[in-house]
């Protein structure tokens, strides 16, 4: 049994399962402790995009059995993750709808997954949300902004090509090593830049 904190991942109905599958994927190999909270929104976006439409079929994904990931109901927002008294390294969004964004931005917590972000930003902890809309309305830039200014990163799902990727798992791994390097995680998905 791990002591360290657990890292919340939440996982919302914005396109982009892939993103949150392989950095699931990631973090269970590194057997790293996980609150996962999956929205109704973001389950109908597993199913569409990469055909997993229940939690023995994620856990099957994402290389289980799952021994150090802990799933939390969306409805539950009195679940661990809801607490600012409960150990935790942070929380990551992924992908991050931007009627989530707007939820968050406006401290509405009107799920788990919007309350244990508010958590996160109160307590000063680090906040990913890894957004994934085209094109950007102004209420979608001011929502950002208002969650940078609140302190967490806001990292659009916007891969680079200077890595020469020959595939679409090139290009999600890009998107996942750099969320993974702001959670402080170690992996090399992809080269890095050398100049």
């Amino acid at each position: 049994m791990t002591t360290e904190a657990p890292w919340t991942l939440a996982v919302t109905g914005a396109s982009g399962a892939p993103y949150a599958v392989r950095l699931l994927q990631t973090l269970v190999q590194k057997r790293l402790p996980i609150s996962l909270i999956v929205s109704s929104h973001g389950w109908r976006l597993l199913e569409t995009e990469v055909g997993i439409a229940s939690m023995d079929a994620l856990v099957e994904a994402t290389g289980g059995p799952w021994e150090t990931v802990t799933v939390f109901d969306n409805a539950d927002r009195g679940a661990t993750p809801a607490s600012g008294s409960a150990r935790s390294a942070g929380m990551v969004v992924c992908p991050c709808s931007m009627g989530t964004v707007a939820g968050i931005a406006t401290g509405n917590s009107r799920s788990l997954v919007e309350r244990a972000a508010d958590v996160a930003l109160k307590e000063r902890r680090k906040l990913i949300v890894v957004t994934r809309e085209t094109p950007l309305a102004l209420v979608h830039l001011r929502n950002m902004t208002t969650l940078a200014e609140a302190g967490a990163v806001v990292m659009p799902a916007a891969p680079g090509y200077y890595h020469q990727p020959t595939s679409v798992g090139d290009l999600v791994d890009f998107i996942v090593q750099r969320v993974l390097d702001q959670m402080g995680v170690d992996a090399d998905l992809v080269p890095r830049w050398s100049g």
